[in-house]
């Protein structure tokens, strides 16, 4: 299957770069016992151990440890993995900045935010660094109490001019543009006092609160000059990060191995957040070139966890004798983590496309049954596929309320059951049926086939268009068959990465295959960027589709401004039917699990959480790597 790339990474944490202007400000010492105190614009502000986006957190004040985690598992051992992505070396250790490359793991072992996220909640955030957290009720502010155990790995204490100091750095010019985007909600930090920190939110909505939580603190005197004075924040390359986490670096080798060691002072080991995590003494990654490489060096145990991506290789390279006699265990590892819309969209720019029926026959001519071979992956049917947001049935009076005003401009299917994407169980006679009705909404759209076997239209113009494709070609042969059948042309032309980014950036293509982000809550804002009107005609902006409709930026005002999770769920429902009975894209596929084989040397929590990965650096909790464990030491 192929598989699309954004333009930029933009998921619940990211947003496009805007002109910001931040700046930070230590409020004078009379002021600090004011700005402390709830004020008439705070409302009933309150401090609290966690912040729930709906509802009241799982978990109360004080709690022992999270139910995924065992706060009785051993300590010890070495954890070994290898590369989660691309990278085939390191040469920095700054993960903030973009030139050069930063080692998988320092994100995760190391850096420490204010607050991090429950793996079995919607979307809560329990105080890290942070004690306490308090937010305005109009969500204009968000602060953090910070702990007073709270330590970096030099001993010295995390204090508030620290996270100002963290965020001025990640949200400057120095820093890489994916971070000034995910801070350009967030209008100022101010000090309160030495440990107490008040962010003012220019983009007032729960993403902006969580990203806030998310911010990751380092100490002011990383990179320090030997004249002490800072130094560009571009500039810190070789420096070790004095950070928080348990893990401090022990080794790294030429750029292709990493190795980290337990903190035994690490200051957070008995807190409920943390009690059951991080049991490795050590934690080693190596470098490989390739998939392939990677793939045999685990079969000869040279590390401990694999994370498969192709159903084909899963199927076909994870058996052989060390599964059989189970020293390599393997498992789904099924998630509730919300499935964004991967799916080949239509540039509605383009006159070709700008036919609903058009649309609806491209669709049908896509024989996903037949390309799943291996029966591995599910057919996209929902902007938020494995969720709760997905639309189903017919719209509830909730959705009604949202889409009746808008009732002329939409489809009348989307006042009817949710929909669901054609198949063809691999039957040539179902694939038949639909090729057929494709026909016959292309005579109704004005596009009949020729003497020379091509669909022309009125004018004469033959029905072509141009899949544009930033990797290897020739995996869209089965489809672009289908096309020729009804005598569509598709022709696949593929391009480097820079000229595909920069065509993107420009709207300049027919059809390109995207891959909506993961979720827990659906994010009303990035989703304004990917569908809102007033960024169809931006360049460079994700609204790729060049989508513009009042009913769709209504309802995702409504999702935004959403007070409740009913409101919420009845809007991105709403919005769903919206999107989905359009048909601005052809969906494709997801996957609700985490394919993984694994050398059998670990004990694991009896409970497994909803929202987790297993590898590095995704975003989600990294369950495995943070609280499995060896179960025999004195093996490693």
């Amino acid at each position: 299957m192929q598989r699309g790339v954004l333009p930029e990474p933009v998921d619940h944490a990211r947003r496009r770069l805007v002109g910001l202007g931040l700046g930070c400000t230590v409020l004078p010492a009379a002021a600090e016992a004011a700005a402390s105190t709830p004020g008439p614009a705070d409302g009933a502000a309150r401090w609290a151990h966690a912040y729930a986006a709906f509802g009241e957190p799982k978990y109360p004040a004080g709690f022992a440890h999270f139910d995924y985690a065992d706060p009785n598992a051993p300590k010890g051992g070495t954890l070994r993995l290898r590369n989660p992505d691309r990278r085939a070396n390191f040469d920095k250790f700054n993960p903030f900045t973009t030139r050069g490359n930063a080692p998988a793991g320092v994100a995760l072992f190391m850096i420490e935010s204010l607050a991090v996220t429950s793996g079995d909640e919607l979307q809560t955030m329990y105080g890290l660094l942070a004690e306490t957290i308090a937010v305005a009720p109009d969500k204009s502010w968000i602060g953090f109490r910070l702990h007073p155990k709270a330590r970096f790995s030099n001993g010295d204490p995390v204090t508030a001019a620290d996270v100002k100091h963290s965020f001025e750095q990640m949200s400057g010019k120095y820093a890489s543009p994916g971070l000034q985007a995910a801070l350009a909600g967030i209008e100022r930090a101010v000090i309160v006092d030495e440990r107490t920190v008040r962010f003012e939110l220019r983009e007032r909505n729960l993403d902006t609160l969580f990203t806030a939580g998310g911010l990751s603190v380092f100490s002011r005197k990383w990179g320090l000059g030997p004249d002490g004075k800072p130094k560009r924040f571009d500039e810190i390359v070789t420096e070790h990060p004095i950070v928080s986490g348990p893990y401090t670096i022990a080794r790294a080798d030429s750029g292709r191995r990493i190795e980290f060691v337990r903190n035994k002072d690490y200051w957070a080991r008995d807190l409920g957040v943390r009690r059951g995590f991080f049991n490795w003494d050590r934690v080693v990654y190596r470098y490989y070139s390739d998939q392939a490489v990677g793939r045999e060096a685990f079969k000869a145990g040279e590390f401990d966890i694999y994370k498969e991506y192709g159903s084909r290789s899963w199927v076909r390279q994870h058996k052989g004798p060390k599964w059989d006699d189970g020293r390599i265990l393997k498992d789904m590892f099924e998630t509730k983590v919300g499935q964004g819309l991967q799916a080949h969209l239509m540039n509605l720019r383009r006159p070709l496309f700008q036919d609903r029926r058009v649309r609806e026959a491209i669709g049908l001519t896509y024989d996903f049954d037949t390309l799943n071979r291996y029966g591995l992956l599910k057919r996209a049917y929902s902007v938020f596929n494995n969720s709760e947001f997905a639309a189903e049935g017919l719209p509830s009076p909730g959705e009604l309320k949202l889409l009746e005003p808008f009732r002329a401009e939409l489809p009348p299917e989307v006042f009817g059951p949710a929909w669901r994407p054609p198949t063809t169980g691999r039957d040539p006679k179902r694939l038949r049926q639909n090729l057929l009705r494709a026909r016959t909404l292309l005579a109704e759209a004005g596009w009949n086939l020729a003497a020379d076997g091509k669909l022309r239209n009125a004018q004469g113009e033959a029905f072509e268009f141009e899949y544009l494709n930033p990797g290897e070609g020739g995996r869209n042969t089965e489809w672009e068959a289908n096309l020729q059948k009804l005598g569509i042309t598709m022709k696949e032309r593929n391009v480097d990465f820079a000229l595909y980014r920069r065509r993107l950036e420009q709207y300049d293509f027919d059809m390109v295959t995207i891959v909506g982000g993961d979720f827990t809550l659906p994010d009303a804002t990035g989703l304004t960027t990917t569908f809102g009107s007033k960024s169809a005609d931006e360049p460079g902006n994700n609204n790729l589709r060049g989508v513009k409709s009042a009913a769709a930026d209504a309802v995702l005002k409504a999702m935004a401004e959403a007070k409740t999770l009913d409101e919420l769920r009845d809007a991105a429902r709403a919005f769903d039917r919206i999107v989905m009975w359009n048909y601005w894209q052809v969906p494709d596929l997801f996957a609700a699990d985490e394919r993984t084989s694994y050398w059998n040397r670990f004990g694991m929590p009896k409970v497994r959480p909803r929202y987790f990965t297993i590898d590095t650096g995704s975003g989600f909790f990294a369950w495995p790597l943070e609280t499995w464990w060896i179960k025999d030491p004195a093996q490693r």
